[in-house]
């Protein structure tokens, strides 16, 4: 399993047109660094096209988030203090942004050795069905509902996903780039 979840029509185009208007660039200037045409952009945009491999580590790097503001910084202040066992993920490359004391107590290493990192390769079967279907569950809609779904308990060395229900939740993040919520539903027995 890769690190990064494959990317989808409609997280690369309505995340690149959101990106770009809050920054204010260009299709024809963002083409032009990237190395492509603006008909390109447009179509990535539109979702009719997906990159090509070798641009897609430059969308990603454009398109992960990066918590900068003050409110950015609330938020991340509000996960990691948190009561309830949650995390906050980029939701292009599941990169850990913060994490509750209650959500470290199933990682081995707590939250300093994941900060940062992708936690996609821990996916359980039932994450990487849940990523997969995003795009019929309007993730990637101007207004998104949240996503629930069951998973099953899945152990590696460094942590451990309890059986039982998750909830995704997409975030906007100040600088156009998008956030996840992971939320814990209940849990089944094995938990």
């Amino acid at each position: 399993m890769t690190h990064i979840p494959p990317l989808r029509a409609g997280r690369i185009g309505g995340s690149l047109r959101r990106w770009r208007v809050l920054n204010k660039v260009k299709q024809s200037a963002l083409a032009g660094d990237i190395g492509v045409s603006q008909t390109t952009i447009s179509r990535w945009e539109s979702g009719a096209l997906l990159p090509e491999k070798r641009h897609v580590g430059c969308l990603i790097d454009l398109l992960t988030a990066r918590p900068s503001s003050a409110a950015d910084s609330a938020l991340l202040e509000l996960v990691s203090k948190s009561a309830e066992p949650v995390h906050l993920v980029c939701d292009v490359s599941h990169r850990l942004l913060a994490a509750s004391p209650s959500r470290a107590e199933d990682w081995r290493d707590g939250v300093s050795g994941f900060l940062g990192k992708s936690l996609w390769r821990y996916a359980s079967k039932d994450i990487v069905a849940a990523e997969g279907r995003l795009d019929e569950d309007g993730w990637d809609e101007q207004i998104a509902d949240d996503v629930e779904f069951n998973t099953d308990r899945i152990e590696h060395p460094e942590l451990v996903i309890r059986a039982g229900r998750i909830r995704w939740t997409r975030i906007a993040l100040s600088d156009g780039s998008f956030a996840r919520l992971v939320r814990d539903g209940p849990r089944t027995l094995d938990a």
